[in-house]
């Protein structure tokens, strides 16, 4: 088993080439021998006002995220709020996602 303590960051992209939100957390990554994981995260530092409105304003909107490792490594995820924080799971590209707008950057 392995385990990854510490600082990443969740992205939320609304198309390939704009992110909307990017957010600091420490996250507690647990890889299972069998090649599943699970985690959870806090936001650092702990959000508060306009900017927490807008990380909940995203999650509302798709609580689908990229979570970011600082060697760049990345996984997509489902954010999802619980009490002492958030719980992250694995986007296995199988769960209908609602539509996200799309922006023309060209």
């Amino acid at each position: 088993m392995d385990r990854y303590q510490g600082a990443a960051r969740l992205e939320w992209w609304a198309n390939r080439s704009t992110c909307l939100g990017v957010v600091a957390v420490e996250v507690d990554v647990v890889w299972s021998a069998e090649g599943g994981w699970e985690a959870t995260a806090a936001l650092t530092p702990p959000l508060t006002g306009e900017d927490l409105e807008g990380c909940e304003f995203l999650m509302t909107m798709s609580p689908f995220f990229t979570l970011r490792f600082p060697n760049e490594s990345t996984f997509p995820v489902r954010v999802e709020a619980v009490a002492n924080g958030l719980r992250l799971t694995p986007d296995d590209g199988d769960t209908p996602k609602p539509a996200r707008a799309h922006f023309d950057v060209g």
